[in-house]
């Protein structure tokens, strides 16, 4: 099943799974012109969208997309791209490498020049796989896992990568004084095993006791052994470098417990406050990509976002708008000097070198590319003070 909104604006939404989750506010960020696509305005740029818009993973990809839509809305609004407005087309891949995979292959059939996705690891990883044959142009906005740029040139991201995050929160950890600490994980996903691993080798060069290091799996719900075993080497700090679903779960057991320590988390931590109470989460800290701030850039968006959906943005919508910048930016390069066809293997090639070639100056910071897929940029880490999520520090690129 598919649902066309595109005469009413920039969105096309495809899967009856995207429809019941924020459909009202992706009809309202479509405005209510018929006049906006389509052969009328001399054509539409189709750019796909992949993320979880259903699951347990739902709270990431409806992030991540809502910030996409505002910065393609915007673009809309100022008259598109070369007289074209930008068709977004969003299917739900329920946290799923394979359903990710046929998603991705009907963005293709679908006629986009590129996409922006996934935006989880493991299906990130399953769509890069399948987009490097295509030399389809691809933007993560949040996956972090380093396989997920391994596979071709197509593929890039605007956060920080697991290694980096890993190794940055040892570097927190050994200049708070923490000299033991031990690692909550799920070991059965790329995202926390590629944080944990760099994270565990780090603290080791830096002279910290790594006195545990837990695995779970994927739904368990239940981490007393785990936290048994760890609160008994009496460690100063505990990294849980997973989902805050889970988090919050293993913050709210190990206070229970009786620990009073401090937990880092990785990005996966944007949203925890939802699942642990402010005094459990207390003294906490973790790396993300964005905190607002007084930056004019920033604080148009944050008010722009908020006046769009009626609530403050976070990380991963944040990184969903820098993501969008960062497509529509090349997009607009290629359109702009000519010389390559729309939806030619050309054109996908001239946007991937645009991107490559690019510096965004996003919400998020300053994202450029050196060579790889990687972006290097700023990063940023935030402490629970108060009931706020205060500035620790940020590590500049």
């Amino acid at each position: 099943m598919s649902f066309d909104t595109s005469r009413r604006g920039f969105i096309r939404l495809g899967g009856a799974s995207v429809l019941g989750l924020g459909s009202m506010s992706l009809l309202s960020a479509c405005g209510g012109s018929a006049s906006g696509t389509g052969s009328a305005a001399g054509g539409s740029i189709k750019v796909g969208l992949l993320g979880p818009y259903s699951g347990s993973l739902a709270k990431y990809g409806l992030a991540v997309r809502s910030g996409a839509e505002l910065y393609a809305k915007q673009a809309n609004g100022g008259g598109g791209i070369n007289g074209k407005q930008i068709e977004l087309e969003a299917l739900d891949e329920r946290g799923d490498g394979a359903e990710a995979t046929n998603a991705y292959r009907k963005l293709v059939t679908d006629g986009v020049v590129a996409v922006l996705g996934d935006v989880t690891s493991a299906p990130a990883i399953a769509v890069a796989q399948a987009s490097a044959a295509d030399n389809m142009p691809l933007v993560s906005a949040s996956a972090s896992a380093t396989a997920v740029v391994a596979y071709g040139p197509n593929a890039f991201r605007t956060c920080a990568t697991d290694p980096f995050q890993g190794r940055l929160l040892a570097d927190v950890a050994a200049d708070e004084g923490y000299g033991v600490v031990a690692t909550v994980f799920n070991a059965s996903e790329d995202y926390e095993v590629g944080v944990e691993y760099a994270f565990v080798q780090e603290a080791k060069a830096k002279g910290l006791a790594v006195s545990s290091e837990q695995g779970f799996m994927s739904g368990d719900t239940d981490f007393s052994t785990q936290l048994t075993t760890i609160l008994a080497t009496d460690p100063d700090a505990i990294l849980v470098p997973n989902y805050c679903p889970e988090d919050g779960k293993i913050v709210t057991q190990a206070r229970q417990m009786g620990y009073r320590g401090v937990f880092l988390g990785a990005d996966g931590w944007s949203g925890i406050t939802d699942y642990a109470s402010a005094q459990d989460l207390e003294g906490c800290l973790y790396a993300c990509s964005f905190a607002a701030s007084e930056d004019e850039r920033v604080q148009r968006f944050v008010s722009d976002y908020k006046a769009e959906y009626g609530k403050d943005p976070g990380n991963f919508d944040a990184l969903g708008y820098d993501a969008a910048m960062v497509i529509l930016g090349a997009i607009r390069s290629v359109e702009e000097g000519g010389g390559a066809e729309y939806g030619t293997d050309d054109y996908r090639q001239a946007i991937i070198a645009a991107i490559a070639s690019s510096t965004v100056e996003g919400v998020t910071g300053t994202i450029r590319y050196n060579g790889t897929g990687d972006p290097v940029r700023p990063t940023t880490v935030l402490r629970f003070e108060g009931g706020a999520q205060k500035v620790y520090k940020t590590i500049g690129a």
